[in-house]
């Protein structure tokens, strides 16, 4: 699996800029076949990054109604990671 395949998207919320300025931890929504290693090699080898440790978790999707229908959102992977003291990754400054 491509490194690009398997990082979707940065999580920010206010809880992961918490995480981010106390813990040096980034959440990153990741592809639901990914494991932990693949995740973290990815990590290091996109954002030139040392990669401690990773924490993953399935997050269910919501039930929507929009009138009559209901529907579901889709169920994703999200990966906790925390980087090595000093190491931090610049685009998620000032947002």
């Amino acid at each position: 699996m491509n490194v690009y395949e398997i990082i979707r998207r940065p999580v920010v919320t206010e809880k992961s800029t918490i995480q981010k300025e106390e813990n040096n931890q980034l959440t990153f929504e990741v592809d639901k076949k990914a494991n932990k290693v693949e995740i973290a090699r990815a990590i290091e080898r996109i954002f030139k990054v040392k990669v401690l440790d990773v924490r993953t978790s399935t997050v269910n999707g919501k039930f929507k109604r929009r009138g009559k229908v209901l529907g579901k959102r889709r169920d994703w992977k999200k990966a906790m990671v925390t980087l090595a003291p000093g190491a931090r990754i610049d685009f998620f400054d000032g947002v």
